[in-house]
């Protein structure tokens, strides 16, 4: 085996899921252990079979269905978790039971109710009875970074001579420091001497289980025990993701390899978010939403000339498909301009220096600048033809059939118009479409309330003719918010129409992208 290689241990679907918030079920389980198949993790640990009927199934399925990776299952220095730990893990064609007791005297004293005779006794016994289960037994020393060294070189000791091929070393309180406990790892490598393969399992209490774990591995270890984004007991574990970026980025530092497919990291981050409901920080390290955006005007220009003035990876090398610029207040004309370029439109100095002062108006009163935004400070000045309708009024009634009648500005001047449909929503759009001169056919919409600002929000795909376009819009109430985001689609349309009198030679991409009203 290479010495530099690290197997990956993710634990996010049992330390993962403990998390206040963060339970899953069967079903849920066996979606994300794909991923985390797929994402190419050496040991799968599936769940905790003691703890509940369903994770017993939980395990059990996991197991049946990825029967060529190592899964493994949890269980205390127990009898009948044991028992429970190897009925979970029949249908596994590589099971691991990991078995795990404290070894620090606060946990003896104070949670076990045990002596350090009784503790290590326990060790040996249960180290036996999994050992007559499976061929692959881990044995974890909970709390072990405050466990009295001799006691725990004893513990350890018994449980390799009892068969164990793994030993976990956790910080289970997240209290070390990484040079503290990098020695420590470093003492018990050095009493191991590689009879069993040195496992690390770091909490964040202290916001260094990513440098714990890092620490670790220069110290030895070839086992590492993460979560995908982190999460876990208090304040979570090693993000998988951070630590196995950190070895591919930093080879100058760290020589090690692992099997992760690093550009699924991003969807696979994006999969436990949805399964769980509980999302990142905007600001966290490789999957986070702001992890490759820049809005400061400085950043963007060293962005724009040479990208590696400030990412030290490309996004794509983790699965996000590229770069953010956001612009907002801290945005230069560079970035805003490129912007403009993407979407496709040439825009001069000068008219750029005026589009400028009035994006910086707009950027101080409004903290997203979306593409929409963009397009109407571009056509402020432009001619009447390509001018933004906006919604001045709407009129609904009900009776049978629903009738709607709108009225529209478009730099100032009026315009109305009135239509009859099954429902509301479709009968404003329909109305709009009197009102531009535009004919609108409705393909879809779906509208929903936001409990915290208490507004609606409306998404709406409609058709000119063989063109599609999409808008969305909030408003007070449902039919407002559709009515806004029919006009948000109209405004589109109007736009592609003129646009390519603007658009520089050879942009045929740009004007893809904008006839699909992307």
């Amino acid at each position: 085996m290479d010495p530099n290689r690290v197997c990956v241990f993710d634990t996010t679907l049992r330390d993962g899921e403990q998390s206040p918030g963060c339970s899953m079920n069967t079903p849920e389980k066996l979606r994300l252990a794909r991923q985390l198949v797929e994402l190419g993790v050496d040991v799968l640990e599936a769940g905790f079979p003691i703890a509940s009927d369903d994770d017993h199934d939980a395990v059990r399925a996991v197991a049946r269905e990825f029967g060529w990776v190592s899964i493994a299952a949890l269980a205390r220095c127990n009898r009948l978790d044991i028992e429970r730990a190897a009925s979970a893990l029949e249908p596994a064609k590589r099971p691991r039971i990991h078995i795990f007791i404290a070894t620090s005297d606060i946990h003896l004293k104070y949670k076990l109710r045990r002596s350090r005779e009784e503790a290590l006794e326990e060790t040996i016994r249960c180290v036996e009875q999994a050992r007559r289960y499976v061929d692959d037994v881990e044995f974890s020393a909970e709390d072990a970074t405050r466990s009295d060294m001799d006691y725990l070189y004893q513990v350890l000791e018994a449980a390799v001579a009892g068969g164990c091929s793994t030993i976990n070393v956790p910080d289970t309180v997240g209290y070390s420091y990484p040079d503290e406990y990098g020695r420590f790892v470093a003492a018990v490598c050095e009493r191991l001497r590689g009879r069993a393969i040195v496992s690390v399992h770091c909490h964040n209490d202290l916001g260094l289980a990513v440098s714990n774990t890092l620490a670790a591995i220069e110290a030895g270890a070839r086992q590492v025990e993460l979560t995908i984004n982190g999460i876990g007991e208090r304040a979570g574990n090693a993000a998988l993701e951070e630590v196995v970026m950190a070895l591919k980025v930093r080879q100058d530092r760290l020589p090690y390899t692992t099997g992760i497919r690093t550009e699924l990291l991003y969807p696979t981050s994006q999969l436990l978010t949805r399964t769980i409901g509980v999302g990142v920080q905007p600001n966290k390290a490789i999957v986070g939403k702001n992890a490759f955006a820049h809005e400061a005007g400085i950043h963007q220009d060293g962005m724009l000339k040479n990208r590696l003035c400030y990412e030290i990876m490309t996004p794509q090398t983790v699965g996000i498909p590229e770069t953010l610029m956001v612009l907002g207040k801290h945005s230069g004309r560079h970035a805003l301009r490129a912007r403009y370029e993407q979407l496709g439109y040439q825009v001069e100095k000068q008219e750029l220096d005026e589009i400028y002062h009035r994006f910086t108006q707009l950027a101080d009163k409004k903290k997203n600048i979306l593409d929409d935004d963009l397009m109407e400070l571009l056509e402020h000045g432009a001619d009447e033809s390509v001018a933004a309708f906006q919604l001045e009024a709407i009129e609904v009634a009900v009776d049978g059939a629903s009738r709607a009648a709108v009225r529209l500005l478009r730099q100032g001047k009026p315009a109305a118009g009135q239509a009859e449909a099954e429902d509301p929503i479709t009968a404003c759009c329909a109305a709009v479409g009197v009102a531009t001169g535009h004919p609108i056919a409705v393909q879809s919409y779906a509208v929903h309330l936001d409990e915290s600002t208490r507004l609606n929000s409306a998404d709406i795909t409609v058709c000119f003719g063989n063109q599609v376009y999409a808008g969305q819009a909030e408003g007070p109430d449902a039919i407002n918010a559709a009515t806004n985001a029919c006009l948000k689609a109209v405004n589109k349309y109007v736009r592609n129409r003129w646009g390519p009198a603007r658009r520089p030679a050879g942009s045929q991409g740009a004007q893809a992208r904008s006839a699909t009203g992307d």
